[in-house]
C-alpha cells in the first residue's frame, strides 16, 4: 500500500467533539462590542442576555410558551439542574448507551436514591425506546456524543405521557430536527454545534415541566445554584436574562455572534444540511474501505454530529495503541486535532461533523486518514 501523503490539506483541522470548531467567518474582532466589564444586571448586560435567550428561540423554532434559561456548568449544570429539580415525584427510566447518559443513572440511583429503572445498551446500539412506559419520567440523551448513536425518532414518546421527558441534547441542538412537543426539559450547551465558548448551559421548559416545577417539591435539599422556583413559583428571571450566577459577557458575545452566523446559512435547516454533508462525506469513506466502520451498528442511529469510528482490519495488534497512533500522526501532521474516541469509549476514532466545520475540510482530512492508517499498519509490521 502506498504511503505518500495527499497533496491537499483542510484549511482548519480543528474536529474536536467539544469544545467545537469556531463558525468559519470567526474572527476575534467578532467580539469587540461585548459588554466587558460591566455588570450583567445593567441594561446591557440584560439585554444581550435576552437577545441571546431569544436568538436561540428563533433558530431552534422554540415554541413561545416554552420557556429558556441560560445556567452554570454547562451542559452537565443544566442536566443536574433538571434531575435534582424534577425527578423524585413518580417512578423513572433512566436510558444510557453512552458515558453522560450513564452518568445521569449514577446521579438518579446513586445520589438521588429514587425508584428508577435502568435501560443500557452497549456503545454502537440503542435501547428499546418502545418499551419507555408513558406513566414514567424519563432521560435520555437524544445523540451520544461519546458513542455516534442517536434517536432515530421521537415516535416512542407517547402524546399523552403522564411523566416528563428530560432531553441531553448537547450535540443535537443545532443539527438534529428536535420535536419540542414531545420534549419536557431540554439542554445543551454552547461549545456544542454552534461552536460558543464553554462553562455555559441552556435549559428548555416546556410548560407541563413548568407545572411540575411549580406543584412538586423534592424531598432533599436543593443547591441555590439548582433552585428554579421561589415560593412555589417560577423564577421568571432566570428565563428573561436574570442568570442564577454571573456569566461571561465575552462568552455571551461569542455566542450572540454564533446565533448571527447560524441565520446566515439557513438558520436550522441549513446548521442540519452542513452537518449532514459532513456526516454523509465520512460515511462515503467508511464504505470504500473495508478497515474502518462507523461504530454505530443501524444506519438509522448515525450521528451527523459527533461520527465515532473503529477499525476493524485483522492485522491491527492492539486497538487502543492502533488509533491512539493514528490519532497523533494526524495531529503532527496538523491535519485533524483532537480526534481520538472519549476515554470511556471503544478504541477508534471520533470526528466531530457539527455545521461550524466546512465539508472541503472533512473531504480533505480523509484521504490523510488513508494515509495515517497504511503508514501505522506498516510501522506495525
Amino acid at each position: 500500500m502506498a504511503t505518500q501523503q495527499p497533496a491537499t490539506r483542510p484549511a482548519n483541522p480543528r474536529f474536536s467533539s467539544g469544545p467545537c470548531a469556531k463558525p468559519p467567518t470567526f474572527t476575534l474582532d467578532k467580539l469587540a462590542d461585548a459588554a466587558l466589564g460591566r455588570s450583567h444586571r445593567a441594561a446591557v448586560g440584560k439585554d444581550k442576555l435576552k437577545a441571546a435567550i431569544e436568538g436561540t428561540r428563533e433558530v431552534l423554532g422554540i415554541p413561545a410558551d416554552y420557556k429558556i434559561g441560560i445556567v452554570p456548568a454547562s451542559d452537565t449544570g443544566a442536566v443536574e439542574m433538571a434531575l435534582w429539580s424534577l425527578l423524585g415525584e413518580r417512578k423513572a427510566e433512566m436510558l444510557a448507551w453512552e458515558s453522560f447518559g450513564s452518568g445521569w443513572v449514577t446521579d438518579v440511583v446513586k445520589q438521588l436514591k429514587i425508584d428508577a429503572e435502568v435501560k443500557t445498551a452497549d456503545y454502537g446500539q440503542i435501547v428499546d425506546l418502545a418499551s419507555v412506559d408513558k406513566a414514567n419520567d424519563v432521560v435520555f440523551t437524544w445523540n451520544g456524543t461519546t458513542a455516534g448513536v442517536r434517536v432515530p425518532n421521537a415516535d416512542w414518546i407517547a402524546d399523552d405521557r403522564e411523566g416528563l421527558t428530560i432531553c441531553d441534547a448537547t450535540s443535537a441542538a443545532f443539527a438534529m430536527d428536535l420535536p419540542w412537543d414531545k420534549l419536557d426539559v431540554t439542554t445543551f450547551s454552547w461549545q456544542k454545534v454552534l461552536g460558543g465558548e464553554a462553562a455555559h448551559g441552556m435549559i428548555i421548559l416546556s410548560p407541563r415541566a413548568v407545572e411540575r416545577l411549580e406543584s412538586y417539591t423534592p424531598a432533599w435539599p436543593l443547591p441555590k445554584i439548582f433552585r428554579l422556583t421561589k415560593g412555589g413559583k417560577l423564577i421568571d428571571g432566570i428565563f428573561t436574562g436574570a442568570t442564577i450566577n454571573t456569566p461571561s459577557m465575552l462568552a455571551v458575545e461569542d455566542y450572540l455572534f454564533a446565533l448571527d452566523w447560524a441565520g446566515s446559512v439557513g438558520g436550522l435547516k441549513g446548521l442540519i444540511a452542513r452537518a449532514d454533508a459532513n456526516a454523509q462525506a465520512v460515511f462515503d469513506f467508511c464504505d470504500a474501505n473495508d478497515w474502518i466502520a462507523n461504530l454505530a451498528e443501524d444506519d438509522a442511529t448515525r450521528s451527523n454530529t459527533s461520527v465515532c469510528l473503529k477499525f476493524t482490519d485483522d492485522r491491527i495488534q492492539d486497538g487502543a495503541a492502533f488509533a491512539k497512533a493514528v490519532a497523533k500522526r494526524l495531529e503532527n501532521e496538523n491535519i485533524a486535532l483532537d480526534i481520538g474516541a472519549y476515554r470511556d469509549a471503544p478504541a477508534g476514532l471520533r470526528i466531530w461533523c457539527g455545521g461550524t466545520v466546512e465539508t472541503a475540510d472533512v473531504e480533505a482530512m480523509l484521504p490523510w486518514l488513508a494515509w495515517a492508517f497504511e503508514a501505522e499498519i506498516a510501522a506495525q509490521a
